[in-house]
Order: structure tokens, then C-alpha cells, then sequence
């Protein structure tokens, strides 16, 4: 078997060993660049790649090759500039989707209500946005018709926002004549009052009533605003009825958001809902790795690593923790490491502001309400499945919040044993990094605990 179809082989099985985020992220642009004597070179497009597949695949890619081909012995992993024509599966690259639609005038400049950092190449996809970027990419392929409306919902700085705008974006790079229109729903009712006071309202449905695609943002602020609602009824009949795609946002699914109309959660809900929720270890290492890419530096995968396990939120979090420990390297002159993140880690907290922590019984309160059970359920003896998990991830938060002791934890949940305590946050620890309904859970619990 020659070299490229040897390569290409070894990654169609592991297409179906690893995550679509880690083969998207990790296999892309590789391909074989040499082969001799047993000894074969694997050309990778940068060193975080080359130190990823060392430190996590090596041993899934040596196992493969071998059963392909028993004379391999071992592997090798270079950067290489060369393109190898192929993407990670099993098929030649193809050129990305937007060349294949013909542009009708000059270069594309998105209008100014998109942003143009905003597309599908800066958009890393993992488990938990797979079905908002399966769901966007189909409205690519006919806007207005397949998935119309697009509801996709999420916690605060999950990539909402940068999803609806690479639709857009990518709507008018293929077709300029197309009328492309965002706004935040903020920004929507502003328009609206000034309109009404101006006595502007026809000039202002005009605008929003004749755009081929309109995408509001935060479509949870328009709750108990009656004027406005009405009006944004009007205009999403009028653009559903003449097959103009809509796409919206929120924090949560249209029939959660409280003083919404009925008539307007259920017009939501005919069409595709998607859900976003916080990236798992390894989505949230790609992100670091490809914002750190963009600005032409390389990371170590252990100092990416270490960055990512610290700061698990959302992805406007890690962006921030990536531009301070950048700064932070620069200014010291050091090289970036696990040594560097740990010291930025130590800034970090030193210089935080203090903020008044809940107390143990808001937690246990809290986490008992969100799971529909009394608090005595979690302080109590029960070990129902429905109850242990919430009370270990009550435990959880003790200590990852408020930072108890583990003895402490046990004397608030019931007088239990402290290795309990500790065995019950281990666990949900590991289960965070998988589970990405249980990380929807507990960052849900997190935000009551603030408000």
C-alpha cells in the first residue's frame, strides 16, 4: 500500500476510535511525508499538533500502522509545511465550503453589523456545540427553508454569538446581493423607542421586514417589553412567511424565558433548537491552541493543557486567561510552561477581588431546588440515584466555591464521613471532564449561587 492511501487508512480508523472534536482539531492537514526502513515520518502543519499527538495518540497511531503494516516499527511526528491535499478522514481535502459558491463582485466585506473575526475556520467544534454547528451549517445550504427558525441556546460566552455571525458572514461572502441583518434584542427595542418617538415605526419595520436573514441576539431580553414584542412578532411572521432564515440566541429554551409570550415561545420552537453548553477539557485545550495559532504563537500542549483545566466556565473566559498569560510571559521574558501558567494562576487569584462566598446551606438550597428536592434529600440518608448525585455535586461545590475543608463538608451534608467528602468531589471532578449535561448542570447551580 503506497504511503497516502497507508495514511489514509490508519485515519479512517481512528475516525471511529476518537471524539469528532479531538480527529477534527488533531488529524487535520497530517499526512505521511517519508517511509524507510520501517521508520515512518508523519507531517503535522505546527509544534502544539506534533507535541499533542506525542504526548495523547502516539501509541493509537503506532498500534495502527503496525496492523496495517506489520515491517512499521516506529513513528516519527515533524512539522511540515508542505500541504498534504488530504483532510483528516477519508477522502481528498476539498476546498472549504465557501469556495464552491461563485462570489459575484470583488472581495467580500461583511456589513457592519457583523463582526469578520467572526467565522467557521475561528470556530472550533466540539461535543458541546456539535449540534448548534451541524444545525448552522445546514442553514447554509438553503437559508429559509431547512431549520427556519434557528434557536440556539446557551450559558454566557459559549460561542452563540460567533456561531450566528459565521452564518452570516458566510451567507453574504457567497452571495453580497443578500441582505444580512444582526442586532441584540437590546439593540432592537432602543431602535424601536427612538422609532416610535420620531414617529419613524415605517422606515423602521421596512428595515427589519426586507433583510433575507436576521439574526437577533439575547432574544431573552425582549420578555414583558409588549410594544417591542408585538412589533418583533410582526416582523418574524412576515420574514417566516416569505422563507427569509431568522436565527436567534438566548440563555436558555424559548419556553424557560419567563414573560414571553406564548405565541412567540411556540413560533420559536417549530423550528431547530440547539443547545450550546461550557467545552469539555479537551474542546477548551483546542480553543486555547487555535486563539494562541491566530496570533502566531505556539504553546506548550502541558502549559495549554494546564490553562484549560483551570479555567472551565466559558470560552470568553479562557480567551481572557490566554491573553494574560501571553502578557504575562512577554513582560518576564520567560518561555511559556506549566511553570508560567502556575504563576499566572498564583496573580490571578492574589489579585482578585474578594467576593462574599455563599454559605454551605445556600449551596445545599440551591442544588436541591435546581434538582426538585428538599434539602433535607441531600443532607439526608437516602442513596437514591436521583439524590446522591446532587448531593455529591453539593459537595463539589463546597469545596471548589467556598473552599471548605473536606471534615467541614461532611459535618454540613448529614455528619458523614470526610472520606466521603472527598471520594464524592473526585468523582464529579472526573464526570465534569465527560459529561457535558452534568457541566450544564453544575455551571447552572454556579450562577444561582450568585445572584
Amino acid at each position: 500500500m503506497e504511503t497516502k492511501g497507508l495514511w489514509q487508512a490508519v485515519l479512517g480508523e481512528l475516525e471511529v476510535s476518537v471524539s469528532r472534536a479531538s480527529f477534527s482539531t488533531w488529524f487535520k492537514h497530517t499526512s505521511i511525508i517519508s517511509e524507510e526502513d520501517g521508520h515512518i515520518v508523519v507531517g503535522v502543519p505546527n509544534i502544539f499538533t506534533k507535541e499533542w499527538l506525542e504526548k495523547k495518540y502516539h501509541d493509537d497511531i503506532k498500534a495502527v500502522l503496525a496492523r496495517m503494516n506489520a515491517g512499521i516499527n516506529s513513528v516519527e511526528y515533524k512539522v511540515s509545511t508542505k500541504k498534504s491535499g488530504t483532510v483528516a478522514g477519508n477522502k481528498p481535502a476539498e476546498a472549504p465550503a465557501h469556495t464552491k459558491s461563485p462570489v459575484t463582485t470583488g472581495t467580500y466585506t461583511p456589513p457592519s453589523c457583523l463582526n469578520p473575526k467572526y467565522t467557521f475556520d475561528s470556530f472550533v467544534v466540539g461535543a458541546s456545540n456539535e449540534l448548534a454547528y451541524a444545525a448552522s451549517q445546514a442553514v447554509l445550504k438553503s437559508p429559509g427553508q431547512k431549520y427556519n427558525p434557528l434557536y440556539i441556546y446557551g450559558g454566557v460566552g459559549l460561542g452563540k454569538t460567533h456561531l450566528m455571525q459565521a452564518v452570516g458572514n458566510e451567507i453574504q461572502r457567497r452571495d453580497p446581493s443578500k441582505r444580512v441583518e444582526y442586532v441584540t434584542s437590546e439593540g432592537f427595542t432602543n431602535e424601536f423607542l427612538s422609532a416610535l418617538q420620531r414617529k419613524k415605526t415605517g422606515a423602521f419595520s421596512a428595515k427589519y421586514r426586507n433583510v433575507d436573514v436576521l439574526i437577533v441576539d439575547d432574544i431573552q431580553f425582549l420578555a414583558s417589553k409588549e410594544r417591542t414584542v408585538e412589533e418583533f412578532f410582526h416582523t418574524f411572521n412576515t420574514l417566516h412567511q416569505s422563507s427569509k432564515q431568522i436565527i436567534i440566541s438566548s440563555d436558555k429554551p424559548p419556553q424557560a424565558i419567563a414573560g414571553l409570550e406564548d405565541r412567540l415561545k411556540s413560533r420559536f420552537a417549530s423550528g431547530m433548537m440547539a443547545d450550546i453548553s461550557a467545552p469539555d477539557l479537551e474542546t477548551r485545550s483546542a480553543i486555547l491552541q487555535s486563539k494562541a495559532a491566530a496570533q502566531g504563537i505556539i504553546l506548550p500542549a502541558s502549559a495549554v493543557e494546564h490553562l484549560a483545566r483551570h479555567f472551565q466556565n466559558n470560552i470568553r473566559e479562557l480567551e481572557g486567561a490566554l491573553t494574560q498569560f501571553i502578557a504575562f510571559c512577554e513582560l518576564r521574558g520567560i518561555e511559556p510552561s506549566v511553570a508560567a501558567a502556575t504563576g499566572l494562576l498564583s496573580n490571578i487569584v492574589s489579585t482578585r477581588p474578594a467576593r462574599r462566598a455563599p454559605a454551605p446551606k445556600a449551596v445545599i438550597d440551591r442544588t436541591a431546588a435546581y434538582f426538585d428536592l428538599k434539602p433535607a434529600d441531600i443532607t439526608g440518608l437516602k442513596r437514591d440515584k436521583e439524590i446522591v448525585v446532587p448531593r455529591q455535586i453539593s459537595m463539589y461545590l463546597m469545596r471548589n466555591e467556598l473552599g471548605l475543608s473536606f471534615p467541614k463538608i461532611s459535618a454540613v451534608v448529614g455528619g458523614r464521613d470526610h472520606t466521603t467528602a472527598m471520594h464524592s468531589v473526585s468523582k464529579i471532578e472526573k464526570l465534569l471532564e465527560v459529561d457535558e449535561n452534568l457541566r450544564a448542570d453544575v455551571q447552572a447551580i454556579k450562577e444561582r449561587l450568585t445572584l
